[in-house]
C-alpha cells in the first residue's frame, strides 16, 4: 500500500510513496508524532533527479528488511532539498561539521525534537542496517547521552553562525579575487580544481564583468577557454543542446548526467554575455541550443520551467545518451558513422562504460550541413530510446534564473520568442506563487506548495521581474518587483547586512542557516544584492542601492578567502563599481528600436536599459527626457546624470564603449 507520501507535490517523495518504510513529510504532525512516541527520526534528504538517491533507494528503501528495521524503531521523514531548501541548508551544515564532507542523499538521525546525533551521506545497506541497529540500541540504553550530543552539535552549530567580518567589494578586492582564481585554474582543460568539476557559472559572469570594466585579459581568458572547453566536452549535449550537472572528471569528458535548471540558465545568460563581449560564434550556438532545450525540454503546460531531467534512465546512469561505434552504425551508413565517431570521440573502449562513449564535439566539423543531418539523424534515434524521468516541479528561484536568461538572451541575440517564454513563465509566477503577498517555493502542476519561499527565490524572481521590465517596457514588472523586494527586506534582514536564507517568522529548525557564499546558485544575500542594485538604478531609489552594499561588504570575507564561493556577489559587485548606468532610448519608431538594440548589444556591467515613449510613465527614467529635436534618442546616464542625448547608433555605441573604457 502507498505510505503518507503518495499525495506530495514533490516528484521526489512521490518517487517514494511505494515503498514499505512508513515515510512521512515532514511537518508539525510527524514531528508531533516523533515527541509523542519518543522515538528518533530518520531523516533522508535528496531530490529527484540525484542519481545516489535512486541507489539507496533500490537497496535499502525498497528492501522490506530495512523497512521493517526502521518502522519499528524510528519515525521516518523525507525531505525534498528542492522544495525545502531551509531544512536541506540545517542539516547539511551539521552533516559537513560532523563528517566534514557532505552530499545527497543525507541520511541524518535527529532527538524527537530535530536536533541531529549523526549526520552521513549515501549508505550501503549493510552499514545503513548496522546504523540503525546501533542507534536503537543507543536510544534504548543510552538515551540522555544521545539527547546532549544533539544539543551539543545544534549549539556548536549555532555559535558558528555568526557571520564573520564585513568587508566593502572594492576594486582591490576583485582584482585580488581574480588572481586567486587564477592560481586554482586549470590552465589544460578550464575551469577550476580537479575532478569532479562543475560548471561555475557565477565565477564566469564575474570574469566577464571584470573584464569588460578593466581590461583584464586574464580575467576574459579563465571565461573563454572555460566556456569552450565545457561546450566541446562531453558535459555538453552535443545532439540536443544542454549541460549536464557535473564532470565526474578533470576534462569535461564524462557527465553525472542529470540537467538541473539552475545550471542551465546560469549558463544561457553566461554564453549570451559572451557572445556580447567577443562576438564567438560558439558562444552564439551554445546560448541557442541552451535557450531551446530550456523552452522545449523542461518548459511544462503551464508555461513554466521544471526543474530537472533525471540522471538514469531505467535506473542506468546515462543510459540515453552514450554511444558504441556499432550503435552509430546502426543508424549511419559505415563512412558516416566512422566520420562521426571520429568527430564526436566514440571510440570501441569507449569514454564511459561497457564501450560506450559520451559525445564530444572537439572541434566544429569541416562540414556544417553533414554535421547537420548526422545530428538530426542521431537526436531522433535517441529519441526513441527510453528517456530520463523529469522533475516537474517549479520552483520559484530556479524559474527566475531561467525567466531572467531567457529574456536577456532574447534581446542580446534578438530571438524574441525566448521573450514570449520568459513573460509567459513570470506571469503565471505572479499569478500563481503569490499567496497572501508573500512567495511560495514550489508548484506542480499549477497546484501551489504549502512550503514558503527563501531568500534566493524574492532575489532570483526579483531580478527576472526587472529584466523583463527593461525588454518589455511595462511598469508592472517593475512594480512586481519593488513590492517582492520591499517584503524581502522585512523576512530575511539579519544584523550582518546581509539576509537570512529563511524568513524570521517562518518555522524555526533546530539552526538558522545563513547562506554564507555562492554554490550552485546564487545564495539569498547575493542574489537580493543583486536585484536591489539594479532596482536602484531603475528608479533612483538611494536606499536600495545602499542595502544592496550592505549586503555584499556581509559578503567580503568569502570574497577575499574563496571567490569561487562567492561568484554572483563578485559579479553583482562589478556591478555596482561599474555602475549605475543608465540608458534610456526614447521614441517608438525604427530608429528608437535601432537604438535599444545597440544600448543591449554593449558588454557594460551595471548598466540598465529602458525604451519607451517620453514621459509614458513605462519607466521613472523616461521622466524629463524629451525627443531630441523630434527625433528619437538615446540618454547615457551615470547616477541619473545624463550626457547630451544621441540619435545615431555609432555615436551611442562610441559612447558605452567609451563609458567602459574610462573606467578601466
Amino acid at each position: 500500500m502507498p505510505n503518507r507520501l503518495a499525495e506530495s507535490l514533490s516528484p521526489y517523495l512521490r518517487q517514494h510513496a511505494d515503498n514499505p518504510v512508513d515515510w512521512q513529510e515532514w511537518g508539525a504532525e510527524a514531528l508531533q508524532d516523533a515527541a509523542d512516541r519518543d522515538l528518533p527520526i530518520l531523516l533522508s534528504v535528496g531530490y529527484a533527479a540525484c542519481h545516489w538517491c535512486h541507489v539507496m533507494a533500490h537497496e535499502s528503501f525498497e528492501d522490506a528488511q530495512v523497512a521493517a528495521a526502521i518502522n519499528a524503531s524510528f519515525v521516518a521523514i523525507k525531505v525534498d532539498r528542492e522544495e525545502r531548501p531551509d531544512i536541506d541548508a540545517a542539516y547539511m551544515t551539521a552533516t559537513t561539521a560532523m563528517t566534514g564532507s557532505g552530499g545527497w542523499p543525507m541520511t541524518c538521525l535527529l532527538t524527537p525534537n530535530g536536533k541531529p546525533f549523526f549526520a552521513g551521506t549515501y549508505l550501503p545497506k549493510p552499514q545503513f542496517l548496522q546504523l540503525l541497529s546501533a542507534a536503537k540500541h543507543a536510544w534504548n540504553h543510552q538515551r540522555e547521552e544521545v539527547r546532549a550530543s544533539g544539543e551539543s552539535v545544534a549549539g556548536q552549530l549555532a555559535a558558528a553562525a555568526t557571520r564573520g567580518s564585513t568587508a566593502a567589494l572594492t576594486d582591490e578586492v576583485a582584482a585580488e579575487a581574480v588572481a586567486a582564481l587564477w592560481a586554482s585554474y586549470d590552465q589544460t582543460y578550464g575551469g577550476f580544481g580537479g575532478a569532479p568539476k562543475f560548471p561555475p557559472s557565477m565565477v564566469l559572469e564575474f570574469l566577464l564583468r571584470h573584464h569588460v570594466r578593466t581590461g583584464d585579459e586574464t580575467a576574459l581568458a579563465m571565461a573563454e577557454h572555460t566556456c569552450e572547453a565545457m561546450a566541446r566536452g562531453g558535459i555538453y549535449d552535443q545532439l540536443a543542446g544542454g549541460f549536464a550537472r557535473y564532470s565526474v572528471d578533470a576534462t569535461w569528458t564524462v557527465p553525472h548526467f542529470e540537467k538541473m535548471l539552475y545550471d542551465n540558465a546560469q549558463l544561457l545568460r553566461v554564453y549570451a554575455h559572451l557572445w556580447r563581449a567577443r562576438r564567438a560564434p560558439l558562444a552564439a550556438r551554445i546560448a541557442t541550443e541552451t535557450a531551446q532545450f530550456i523552452i522545449r525540454d523542461l518548459g511544462t503546460a503551464e508555461g513554466v520551467f521544471a526543474s530537472a531531467l533525471d540522471a538514469d534512465t531505467d535506473a542506468v546512469e546515462g543510459a540515453t545518451y552514450v554511444w558504441s561505434p556499432a550503435e552509430l552504425r546502426e543508424v549511419l551508413t559505415d563512412d558516416d558513422a566512422d566520420r562521426a565517431a571520429a568527430l564526436l570521440g566514440v571510440t570501441a573502449p569507449g569514454t564511459f562504460e561497457h564501450g560506450t562513449s559520451t559525445l564530444q564535439l572537439a572541434q566544429d566539423p569541416e562540414d556544417p550541413d553533414w554535421w547537420e543531418a548526422t545530428r538530426r539523424t542521431l537526436l531522433d534515434r535517441r529519441s526513441r530510446r527510453p528517456q530520463p524521468a523529469r522533475d516537474d516541479k517549479v520552483v520559484t528561484s530556479w524559474n527566475g534564473l531561467a525567466i531572467a536568461a531567457l529574456a536577456e538572451a532574447a534581446m542580446i541575440l534578438g530571438e524574441h520568442e525566448w521573450l514570449d517564454a520568459a513573460t509567459t513563465a513570470a506571469d503565471f509566477l505572479l499569478a500563481r506563487h503569490i499567496v497572501g503577498g508573500r512567495l511560495r517555493r514550489t508548484s506542480l502542476s499549477g497546484r501551489i506548495g504549502a512550503a514558503d519561499a527563501v531568500a534566493d527565490d524574492y532575489g532570483n524572481f526579483g531580478d527576472a521581474l526587472l529584466v523583463l521590465h527593461q525588454a518589455t517596457g511595462e511598469r508592472r514588472y517593475l512594480a512586481a518587483a519593488e513590492e517582492l523586494l520591499t517584503t524581502a527586506q522585512r523576512l530575511f534582514s539579519d544584523d550582518s547586512g546581509g539576509f537570512r536564507d529563511a524568513a524570521a517568522d517562518g518555522e524555526q529548525l533546530f539552526f538558522t542557516p545563513r547562506g554564507a557564499g555562492d554554490n550552485a546558485e546564487p545564495c539569498g544575500t547575493s542574489s537580493l544584492a543583486g536585484a536591489l542594485l539594479t532596482l536602484s538604478a531603475l528608479t533612483g531609489d538611494t536606499a536600495s542601492r545602499a542595502r544592496a552594499e550592505s549586503a555584499l561588504a556581509a559578503m567580503g570575507e568569502i570574497a577575499t578567502q574563496a571567490p569561487r564561493f562567492a561568484g554572483w556577489a563578485l559579479a553583482v559587485g562589478e556591478a555596482a563599481l561599474a555602475g549605475p548606468v543608465q540608458v534610456v532610448v526614447v521614441g517608438d519608431d525604427r530608429a528608437a528600436r535601432g537604438l535599444a538594440r545597440t544600448a543591449w548589444s554593449t558588454p557594460a556591467a551595471g548598466t540598465v536599459i529602458v525604451h519607451g515613449r517620453p514621459d509614458s510613465g513605462q519607466s521613472p527614467l523616461l521622466a524629463d527626457r524629451p525627443l531630441a529635436d523630434g527625433r528619437s534618442a538615446a540618454y547615457v546616464c551615470h547616477g541619473f546624470v545624463c550626457r547630451t542625448p544621441v540619435t545615431d547608433r555609432d555615436v551611442l555605441l562610441d559612447e558605452l564603449t567609451g563609458w567602459s573604457s574610462r573606467n578601466s
